[in-house]
């Protein structure tokens, strides 16, 4: 019997893994935001260097491990997992962080979902005694993701409104049962969704019936309703996927105010160069590690729910006029 799944789809994580240390660094658009102060570290220069986009997304994700790691006072052998995933064919960020760390490597993919993904395998990780330590880490970068989903950005193509912009960054954080930090308490694991959407201008519409979707039996499962919570955060859906997703919630009677953020449509604050707001496999983990990590240790706020959201597309289903599956995965952290 699964002793530690509660309803269809949640995991109740009763050690409490706790978010003990964490590392976020993110791009100079990033940094010119209203949430710069809760990044740890803004790039003065986005190729930090280096001689192409994809190698400075390699060299800021594992710099963001390393870091994480330094602040508590580890070193890579002290970690028995390495977690992570990006946006790019085959996670070529993250395998090649993990060549340099030499931590057992567990790649995993979700899109821009794949930091709530790592989170909730980490625990779980934790919970089931298989580890002391994990590792959880994603990056993403906004020339990167352009060259790979889009055209590259020296051909200046006119983007529409409904675009979101990559997050340029990388947020790496250590999981353990001892220690202090917030708690990870659930995660509800998402099911793939895809209501016919074929846009990919605009996957923020695509993202938000399984955000939707995934919130919805998180509540169920756990059966809370969403006051318990101070802070939804949602990933990346922007703000075109903020106001579908609450166009769902209204039309069946789920009363989600205020509380109900995103992060992808917080972090630029508007800036129109940046279209519906922010994407990519760093935005929720950089909010998420920097924002309401410091939030959380300060008092500010007490219990949030992450749920992050993924476009599953690639650039082969929409040349071949594919709609776009999508997933959503909520983690539970609390004071």
């Amino acid at each position: 019997m699964a002793a530690n799944l509660i309803g269809r789809q949640t995991i109740a994580f009763n050690g409490l893994p706790r978010l003990v240390s964490a590392y976020t660094i993110v791009g100079r658009l990033e940094g010119q935001g209203p949430y710069r102060d809760f990044f740890h570290e803004i790039l003065d220069d986005d190729l930090v260097g280096q001689k192409t986009p994809e190698k400075a997304e390699r060299h800021i994700l594992e710099k963001a491990v390393n870091e994480a790691l330094r602040h508590k006072g580890l070193a890579p052998q002290d970690i028995q997992f390495y977690i992570s995933g990006d946006l790019l064919n085959q996670v070529i960020s993250a395998v090649f962080s993990a060549r340099s760390l030499g931590i057992p490597f567990l790649g995993i993919f979700s899109a821009c979902a794949t930091f709530a993904q790592g989170l909730g395998l980490g625990s779980a990780l934790l919970q089931g005694g298989f580890a002391d330590r994990v590792v959880v880490a994603t990056s993403s970068h906004y020339q990167t993701a352009e060259r790979q989903y889009r055209y590259p950005v020296e051909l200046n193509i006119q983007h529409r409104p409904t675009n979101q912009h990559t997050v340029t960054g990388a947020g790496a954080c250590v999981l353990s049962l001892e220690g202090e930090g917030p708690k990870i308490t659930h995660a509800t694991f998402g099911k793939v969704v895809d209501m016919g959407l074929k846009d990919p201008n605009d996957m923020g519409s695509a993202m938000a019936p399984a955000v939707f979707a995934a919130l919805e039996q998180h509540l169920q499962d756990t059966g809370r309703g969403p006051d318990y919570y101070d802070l939804i955060l949602t990933g990346d859906l922007g703000r075109q996927g903020l106001k579908m997703l609450r166009i769902l919630a209204e039309r069946t009677g789920l009363s989600l105010d205020s509380r109900l953020q995103d992060g992808g449509a917080l972090i630029y604050g508007g800036n129109p160069k940046t279209g519906a707001g922010a994407s990519g496999a760093a935005c929720s983990a950089v909010m998420a590690l920097g924002f309401v990590n410091a939030q959380l240790q300060a008092g500010k706020l007490h219990k949030v729910l992450l749920v992050g959201s993924g476009a599953l597309l690639n650039q082969l289903t929409v040349q071949q006029g594919d709609s776009i599956p999508t997933v959503a995965h909520a983690v539970a952290i609390e004071a």
